[in-house]
């Protein structure tokens, strides 16, 4: 593990400090792009890692926040019968515009943008401990189910 952080890193753990919670992020030595990658890199199960999917309102272009255990894929149909908007996927640009992150790095808090809409998946409830990204290909941190349910006021959900 390194120890000095990117900008999108920094603030994420800015973001953290400003919530008065004592989570650390960690720069990690090989990627943490993907939920198999990032399990890899910490040593933990894939289903630990809560990712974080963006996708958008078909009709008004809302920014989503889908927090999914690391081993489940998001049933679309489902999150937007949920959020009663049809949902697609964003682009790149699109995530990079409402987020401030880029795809690959994208923290569950420290957005860019309010976003209205953030799911948690149901099934990272019954863990004891998550890592989620933290802005950065190469960064991650860890922290509960119920900080992380705290920290972005997410709804809990069956998303997948």
């Amino acid at each position: 593990m390194l120890q000095s952080l990117s900008g999108s890193a920094r603030k994420v753990q800015d973001t953290l400090s400003a919530h008065g919670v004592e989570l650390k992020v960690v720069k990690m030595a090989e990627s943490t792009r993907t939920a198999v990658e990032a399990a890899a890199a910490i040593g933990c199960e894939v289903k630990q890692i809560a990712k974080s999917l963006i996708f958008k309102t078909a009709d008004t272009q809302e920014p989503v926040l889908v927090i999914a255990c690391g081993s489940n894929r998001i049933d679309e149909k489902k999150v937007s019968k949920i959020i009663a908007h049809p949902i697609e996927k964003a682009n790149a640009d699109f995530v990079m515009e409402k987020t401030g992150f880029a795809i690959g790095g994208i923290p569950p808090i420290g957005h860019k943008e309010k976003i209205q809409y953030i799911l948690i998946d149901k099934d990272l409830l019954a863990l004891s401990e998550l890592w989620a990204a933290a802005g950065s290909p190469f960064a991650v941190f860890c922290l509960t189910p119920d900080q992380l349910v705290e920290l972005t006021a997410g709804r809990v959900e069956a998303v997948s």
